[in-house]
């Protein structure tokens, strides 16, 4: 099985290197061509020994990730990837562009196996984990996208293709490298990871060293009305997720961020704004991010009028809890949030 050496921490292409008859810092140098400066060429290594580069390019592998389909937004400048892996499975990726940021709306997996009834993602089921490479690459492919107008990313989202937390050892070594200054040095405060809430893997998160900002999307006020429509609340009761976010050691000056897809005549009532700021009771440092409903999973669910999403808002607002109602980037070329999903997969 080849080693794709784009694949791996620090620690890994050291442990790799040593078990190659090479002394530890040739991991070291490695790791700095691969995550540091982009190189996809052991040729390009030009400070490593011909033996070496000799060595390596009989032993390792890049990571295929080849974009297929680049679309742009006529609305707010955003992009959607389409890209081909190697087995020949498809994700998607997403520049998000709100005029003053870049960000990358990066895929944990192939697909998704958590099944929430509103997202288009949710519909393919799951096919395979993405590996650190290719969580890896869609930085890398993204960031050459935008070098193209002299642009780069500011901030990266886990919101794409997947629940992160569902791949999270790939996912949290894949973190690592994106925050190692020798890697691709983003800071701690620009990367953000959303998931639906698999509990034990939160806390999981929050055990590396510098831990990034953490999105939940719960979606509902009540554990019946989000088992509903996001059937992960069973195994991971609404009651048991807000009991581990209450807990976490938080560091200062960081919030959890409360995501709540605004579904007309489902949860966007007064009674479910007034069931959400009981259910936050007690979680210090949140910010509500209200979505409305981006069509494309189900016909049965459409967005409330924009009237009653700024009642639903302002309700939250009266009782002290800081909420934004979040802008739809890319929604005209099916990127924005719950709307990822390879368009080849429905022959659409």
């Amino acid at each position: 099985m080849p080693f794709y050496i784009d694949s791996h921490c620090l620690d890994g292409l050291k442990e790799f290197a040593v078990s190659e008859g090479m002394e530890k810092f040739r991991g070291e140098q490695i790791y700095k061509w691969i995550h540091h400066s982009g190189c996809e060429d052991i040729a390009g290594m030009t400070n490593l020994p011909n033996s070496v580069r000799e060595k390596l390019a009989e032993k390792v592998k890049f990571t295929v990730m080849d974009p297929v389909k680049v679309q742009r937004s006529a609305q707010d400048g955003s992009v959607k990837v389409l890209f081909r892996l190697e087995d020949g499975e498809h994700i998607e990726s997403v520049i998000l562009s709100d005029g003053t940021r870049m960000t990358a709306c990066i895929s944990s997996q192939v697909g998704c196996r958590m099944g929430c009834a509103f997202c288009s993602t949710a519909a393919m089921g799951l096919k395979r984990n993405l590996t650190v490479g290719e969580i890896l690459k869609q930085v890398k492919r993204l960031n050459g996208i935008l070098a193209e107008s002299d642009d780069r990313l500011n901030n990266i989202v886990f919101m794409g293709m997947g629940e992160p937390l569902d791949n999270i050892d790939n996912v949290l070594e894949a973190i690592t490298v994106l925050l190692d200054d020798n890697g691709y040095g983003f800071s701690h405060k620009k990367i953000t990871l959303s998931t639906c809430g698999v509990a034990e893997n939160i806390e999981k998160l929050f055990k590396i060293k510098t831990p990034v900002n953490l999105a939940v999307s719960i979606n509902a006020s009540t554990q019946e009305q989000r088992k509903s429509i996001m059937p992960v609340s069973a195994k991971y009761p609404l009651s048991d997720l807000m009991k581990v976010l209450k807990n976490l050691p938080l560091q200062k000056r960081k919030s959890i961020t409360i995501e709540y897809v605004l579904l007309k005549g489902i949860n966007d009532s007064m009674k479910d704004a007034d069931n959400l700021v009981k259910l936050l009771k007690g979680l210090d440092k949140v910010k509500v991010n209200l979505i409305l409903y981006n069509s494309g999973a189900d016909e049965k669910y459409q967005a409330p009028e924009e009237k009653d999403a700024l009642k639903f808002q302002q309700y939250l607002i009266n009782n002290r809890i800081g909420v934004f109602i979040r802008k739809s980037l890319g929604s005209d070329i099916d990127g924005a949030c719950g709307q990822l999903r390879a368009r080849h997969e429905k022959n659409l």
